[in-house]
């Protein structure tokens, strides 16, 4: 019988601290949802003490979510904890998730305490989440650099105290899958009363080893996962939930485990936060990216023919990558458009379904037949952002190869008051770009530029995204059109709207 994994997705938290992944609330409302019908079994929401924004995002997700986990970050500090449990307190099953360094470096470096104090800090930061709640969760960082015993001594007193789960980071990815496998043995079996809690792991990729040391843990005795969507986190990333859940199921003669998560809904799943996050999936991704199923050499191409299984351990539908798509144009009804968003796990007022059927039809003037992605892109630029400030009315842009500058016309409204200008630049995106900084009276620094396209076909939806630096800020916007360069001046004036936001919160 096949023992039991609990997935703990900490994308709203360490996934957002990623450069260039931040979300705004109902972003991260959005993706709540999807990871529950994913089904992972806890969420953390964020670090509620960071700043009000993420302390309200968590809030909300906890009142939203109806039957995962919801976990918030807080360091092991009363006035942390306390603040963690006023965001999270309202979910259906709430946990608090509280961390100290445990490694020689940080303790003596960053936390300037010693191994007894870090002891003491450990039992009464645990002591005083358990006055509000028995899902506790303690965190030892840094443990892969951490004396062995030492971990074990921190577990056990975090256990006493009342944690439920104890975690065993490797916070900077130093570990190697059989030292890391050994060290959570080792923890397991020399913690006294190890049968009290469930032993979890959160691995980073800084190696590239994250899904091979979360892999390991699991098969030394480690019960929860902790992992992100595609793999996203702090610098190189964290353990990607969807190779981890992959190798557990393509795999399961090995390691015999079981999760809650639906493999079919994988691709969906990282397919959104692409487009929520601004930044596209690598083509050789791993489960998910583009030639993950992908067949070029002709003896691969042969072997395909007589049997998929030559070249191919798991199937493309298993992480839901194919499916049969209802084809959606200019005469569909809003109820085939309802039906749609429903099944694409969008579940919408009525005020926004009429934003999104009247987004339809202008899309279906344009091209012959509107997919899925293209339904997900006019919900996440219609219906899932912020207010816009700035808002592009219309676009006319002239270029030629005589010697003639690219030129832009732009007409926008700044907080609904109509402005216009015109202006020249190397190219015909350059000249829309300093037409709307030359009309807002602001210069970004534009970081990044990507086109991808959202569906195949000579009519394909253009996806763009930008990065924006400005005043210290930097965040990433994005536009889609049939048409690249309008594209490029809805996610210009996305990424301005979000600047603006910031500035005024700062």
């Amino acid at each position: 019988m096949s023992d039991r994994l609990y997935i703990f997705d900490t994308t709203l938290r360490d996934g957002e601290q990623s450069p260039g992944a931040t979300m705004n609330q109902n972003e991260k409302i959005r993706l709540a949802r999807e990871l529950e019908n994913l089904g992972v079994d806890i969420m953390e929401a964020g670090f509620p003490a960071a700043s009000q924004g993420d302390f309200e995002a968590v809030r909300k997700i906890a009142q939203t979510v109806k039957h995962t986990q919801v976990a918030g970050l807080c360091r092991a500090m009363a006035a942390d904890i306390d603040r963690c449990w006023d965001a999270i307190k309202d979910a259906k099953h709430p946990r608090i998730h509280t961390f100290l360094a445990t490694s020689p470096v940080h303790m003596e470096y960053k936390l300037r305490k010693t191994p007894e104090q870090v002891l003491e800090m450990t039992d009464a930061a645990v002591r005083h989440a358990a006055k509000y709640t028995s899902n506790i969760e303690f965190s030892a960082e840094d443990a892969s650099r951490s004396d062995w015993d030492f971990l074990a001594k921190v577990a056990e007193t975090a256990i006493n105290a009342g944690a439920t789960t104890i975690n065993i980071p490797d916070t900077v990815g130093y570990a190697q899958p059989q030292e890391f496998g050994d060290m959570v043995r080792h923890v397991i079996e020399h913690t006294s009363n190890s049968h009290k809690a469930i032993f979890s792991v959160h691995c980073h990729n800084d190696l590239g080893l994250g899904v091979a040391n979360t892999l390991a843990a699991i098969n030394a005795g480690a019960r929860q996962a902790e992992v992100t969507i595609s793999g996203i986190g702090e610098r190189a990333g964290n353990a990607a939930l969807e190779e981890l859940i992959m190798a557990l199921r393509t795999r399961g003669d090995y390691y015999g485990i079981e999760t809650n998560v639906k493999s079919e809904q994988l691709f969906p799943t990282c397919r959104l936060l692409s487009m929520i996050i601004g930044q596209p999936i690598p083509a050789n991704k791993a489960i998910v990216g583009a030639n993950a199923f992908a067949h070029e050499s002709g003896i691969h191409q042969d072997g395909m023919l007589k049997n998929r299984e030559t070249y191919e351990i798991m199937t493309p539908e298993s992480v839901g990558r194919e499916k049969t798509d209802l084809i959606l144009g200019k005469h569909s009804g809003r109820n085939a458009i309802k039906g749609k968003t429903t099944e694409l796990g969008y579940p919408l007022e009525d005020n926004e379904l009429q934003i999104v059927f009247e987004a339809v039809k202008r899309l279906a003037d344009k091209k012959e037949k509107v997919y899925d992605a293209d339904i997900e892109a006019i919900i996440l630029e219609e219906v899932y952002r912020i207010p816009d400030k700035y808002r592009l009315v219309h676009l006319s842009v002239q270029s030629s190869d005589v010697g003639v500058p690219p030129s832009a016309a732009v007409v926008m409204e700044i907080n609904g008051i109509r402005r216009e200008h015109t202006t020249f630049g190397t190219g015909p995106i350059d000249a829309v770009f300093k037409t709307i900084s030359q009309i807002v009276g602001r210069a970004p620094k534009l970081n990044r530029y990507s086109v991808n396209a959202i569906t195949s076909g000579g009519d394909a939806q253009g996806e763009v995204t930008v990065r924006l630096e400005e005043n210290g800020y930097s965040t990433v916007g994005r536009g889609s059109d049939p048409d690249i360069i309008a594209a490029s001046a809805r996610a210009f004036l996305n990424a301005l709207n979000r600047l603006d936001k910031m500035n005024s919160e700062g």
